[in-house]
């Protein structure tokens, strides 16, 4: 041995690792046992005839099923699993009190009783499946043990008891979730090997059996992992797409606040400036008078500040962003459109535009909504539709303004575009913001139109005229 004086020796260290390290591995193996058996009492013992009951299909998949199907009756497939399950278990009680309706009047009931426990169990998975799974497998070990018992007249307990076992197994798998199956598996294999042991009753074809089980409850689990893997990703399509919508719409608010304040920062600036000029333009001004001037410039000054600071938090995290930077540049109106044409067609777009009506002046957030409307119509054929020609029709109505963008059907594929997929819908918010409507559809040539009408009230317009 090999050892400091007075210390442990080499052998003595090394023996008291592997006694640790075997001691490690044995707490390891109890404590996945002891998981397994966890499990194994939450899935098959704690609330095993609990109530769950199967709920119909959806409209969808029905549509996606039985596409051929009246509407009428469409409503009543929703619940065909439900058919189909009782349907087997119908079948099941003939074909078992059929092979035993000869064994006399006594032997008979018995049958009769015996039938309606094994048809009973399909039907109970629609409520209650793990019940359903113990009712199947007490009328199973029932004809295990009646086999060894009525010799003379196996067929008449054990031709039906255990297919419709393993049907229950199956629909059981379907309903609840994947690990089931190897629980139920081991849980059934290992009462029917009991048995036998204790009926001695012969076990050749329990292997195959067991194989064969296996096969078709690992098929099932697959099944449902499979279903289960697409509830979820189908569901988290769904939230991503919601969130990306929120966020869009969003974003779109964002930009119409900023344009809004720039269309009422210049009216606010002109109120201003009109009420700190006012005194000095009149001579020998009334006190009372250049007091109410001046109360007016403080007020307009004060909206403009809180307008500023409202912006700031909508547009960023810091709530004083937009103090230090103020976009200075004029927003766009109808009368900019022509650049806006000229812009497009450089870029390989013919677009033909259209007045209709007499071209008045409009309050400036409908001719900024409108500029934008037909700025994105117009950027959407470019990404969506190339080689397609456009046309812009701008009607000046009675009762407001009405826009249409259309486009023919493209002459070559897209490419995949960058952008987030919701132009539309900023388009939609920008109508619906000043209590207009909005469709967008494809054609029946294959192209894309855009309709709105933005309503403007007679004085609305006549303001906006007069200040011009």
């Amino acid at each position: 041995m090999v050892g400091t004086p007075g210390g442990p020796s080499l052998l003595t260290v090394v023996c008291v690792n592997e006694k640790t390290q075997s001691q490690s591995t044995l707490r390891s193996e109890a404590r996945i046992a002891h998981g397994a058996l966890h499990r194994l009492r939450q899935d098959l013992f704690l609330d095993a005839f609990a109530f769950r009951p199967m709920p119909p299909l959806e409209d969808a998949k029905v549509l996606r099923w039985v596409p051929w199907l009246p509407e009428r009756l469409r409503h009543w497939a929703r619940w065909l699993p439900h058919l189909i399950v009782s349907g087997f278990s119908g079948l099941v009680f003939l074909a078992t009190f059929t092979m035993g309706y000869d064994m006399g009047p006594v032997r008979g009931v018995l049958v009769g009783g015996f039938s309606l426990l094994v048809a009973a169990a399909p039907a109970l998975t629609l409520f209650r499946p793990v019940g359903a799974y113990w009712l199947s497998l007490g009328t199973f070990l029932v004809s295990v043990m009646a086999d060894a018992i009525m010799f003379d007249y196996p067929s008449a307990f054990s031709g039906t008891a255990y297919p419709t076992l393993l049907a229950v197994m199956t629909l059981v798998v379907l309903r609840t979730r994947p690990r089931l199956a190897v629980e139920m598996w081991l849980v059934t294999f290992g009462a029917g090997a009991v048995v036998m042991v204790v009926t001695r009753n012969g076990s050749g074809d329990l292997a195959p059996v067991m194989a064969f089980s296996a096969m078709v409850l690992i098929s099932a689990a697959a099944v449902r992992a499979w279903r289960e893997e697409r509830r979820q990703v189908v569901e988290t399509q769904t939230v991503t797409a919601e969130e990306r919508s929120r966020r869009t719409l969003l974003e779109e608010r964002a930009t119409i606040a900023r344009e809004l304040h720039d269309v009422v920062a210049h009216h606010m600036s002109v109120i201003a400036i009109q009420a700190e000029a006012a005194p000095y333009r009149v001579e020998n001004t009334p006190p009372e008078l250049a007091t109410s001037f001046a109360t007016i410039r403080e007020n307009a000054v004060a909206a403009l500040t809180e307008l500023r600071r409202i912006l700031g938090v909508v547009r960023s995290e810091d709530p004083d962003a937009f103090m230090e930077a103020d976009p200075e540049a004029p927003q766009p109106t109808l009368a900019s459109l022509d650049s806006l044409l000229d812009s497009v067609r450089g870029a390989g777009l013919t677009v033909e535009a259209v007045i209709v009506g007499a071209s008045r002046p409009l309050p400036q957030g409908v001719e900024l909504s409108a500029y934008r409307i037909v700025q994105e119509a117009l950027s959407n054929t470019l990404r969506h539709a190339p080689g397609a020609d456009a046309r812009v029709e701008i009607s000046y109505v009675l009762g407001g303004l009405g826009l249409r963008i259309v486009n023919g059907a493209p002459s070559r594929l897209a490419r995949p575009s960058p952008g987030a997929g919701h132009g539309v819908l900023g388009m939609r918010e920008r109508v619906q913001m000043l209590g207009g409507e909005m469709t967008a559809d494809h054609t029946e040539d294959g192209g894309f139109e855009v309709a709105a009408f933005i309503p403007v009230a007679p004085f609305e317009t006549t303001a906006k005229g007069g200040a011009a």
